[in-house]
């Protein structure tokens, strides 16, 4: 089936996680994505276990789920960029691709004679897309960067955890590195922007993605709330700064999320919780007032939740249209039937389990679906179709490098 970018060869130098999710998103697409990884020990993240993927027997794999989630619909080709005859199979490959994602160290990939200059001048069409920690240039260009770093860099953790003066109050980084996500999200989106313009115009170029960029944009409204009223916004827990009542909740088995975003349906919770004279009451009847009333107004919400179950809350809230909602497990967010009907689990055909569970891309197309027919690639699964297939070298010459251990 053809899908948008199923007429699109994608080089991807990347590993962990950034550059990983940008590629499986131009995968997902229908790009043909050839990941090169070092011989014998591949992506860092293959060896990110446990928990590793089970055989049909049972046992356990080499295949760590890390690497299973970001890497499904890749050839994977085994080459030792380091050595010269390694380099000469990048160039070439190069040739033949349409986009090159690399998230190499600053100059590394120039010192190896595979930097943008070098490769336009074989591939003048080239997409070239670096993603590294702090950009190319600049004061901090240098350093190694990590996404925990960056959520406290960007200003992330300052906004994120319990208020400082509550229990447990203090910065907090969120619970996945969503730095890495955001980057690998731009990145995907820069690179189908840059094949538009391509098509346009028959130009490549060169794109410049960086983590801490990405996280300072992610920022956006609070950064604008910032400078529009020159108060710097601070940590408010699972709180709204400008709506009341918007967090957590205590139910009488577990937990619920309140999101009252209006005075209509402020009036419709008081009425389901058996108590209307909140609504009418001058200090809680409009959303001002509640904010300059919130610590009276919380403690006695609070009261109320307790009073029923979860499940009872968000069915009897729901009816009456209050947002609201569960605070869902893993397990639970795919037990949901919403989520089922979605189809947000697939699971792909694999060469040792028989199967491997994926979360599928939330990419929903009408005409051009995303199809899930290549599992995460074993290391070098596909050297030497791609060597013989795509680079026409034969069996000599690749039994050639493989001795000398460029693949």
């Amino acid at each position: 089936m053809t899908r948008p970018l199923s007429h699109i060869r994608v080089l991807d130098l990347t590993r962990v996680l950034a550059g990983p999710w940008a590629a499986q998103n131009l995968a997902d697409l229908g790009a043909e994505v050839i990941k090169i990884e070092r011989p014998g020990t591949g992506d860092d993240t293959r060896t990110w276990g446990p928990p590793w993927l089970k055989d049909k027997d049972g046992k356990e794999t080499r295949e760590s789920a890390y690497f299973l989630s970001v890497n499904r619909g890749k050839k994977s080709l085994t080459v030792d960029i380091s050595k010269p005859d390694g380099q000469a199979l990048i160039r070439k490959l190069a040739a033949h691709c349409d986009v090159l994602l690399e998230n190499y160290k600053v100059g590394d990939l120039q010192r190896y004679g595979l930097g943008y200059d070098d490769l336009a001048k074989i591939n003048p069409g080239l997409i070239y897309c670096s993603v590294t920690g702090f950009g190319q240039d600049g004061p901090y260009a240098n350093r190694p960067g990590y996404d925990f770093v960056f959520q406290g860099m960007g200003g992330l953790m300052s906004i994120t955890g319990e208020r400082d003066e509550l229990p447990g109050g203090g910065p907090q980084k969120v619970g996945i590195a969503v730095t890495d996500v955001l980057t690998g999200m731009y990145a995907s989106l820069a690179v189908t922007s840059a094949l538009t313009y391509r098509q346009i115009s028959g130009i490549g170029q060169y794109i410049d993605m960086a983590l801490f960029d990405s996280i300072v944009a992610f920022n956006a409204n609070q950064m604008l709330n910032f400078w529009v009223s020159g108060n710097i916004p601070k940590r408010w827990g699972n709180a709204h700064v400008n709506i009341t009542p918007y967090e957590v909740f205590a139910s009488a088995d577990g937990f619920i999320i309140l999101a009252v975003g209006n005075d209509s349906q402020f009036a419709s919770f008081c009425n389901e919780a058996g108590r209307p004279e909140l609504a009418t009451d001058a200090r809680f009847k409009t959303n001002p007032e509640r904010l300059k009333h919130r610590d009276v107004l919380i403690p006695i919400v609070k009261s109320i939740i307790l009073e029923r179950p979860s499940k009872q809350w968000i069915r009897d809230l729901e009816a009456a249209n209050v947002p609201c909602g569960a605070i869902n497990n893993m397990q639970e967010v795919f037990e949901d039937l919403h989520v089922q009907h979605r189809n947000m689990r697939v699971d792909i055909p694999h060469p040792l389990s028989g199967t491997v569970p994926s979360v599928a891309s939330p990419m929903k197309f009408s005409a051009t679906p995303v199809t899930y027919d290549r599992p995460p690639p074993l290391l070098g699964q596909h050297t030497d179709e791609i060597l013989r297939g795509l680079l026409g070298l034969d069996g000599e010459e690749i039994g050639r490098l493989r001795s000398a251990k460029i693949i």
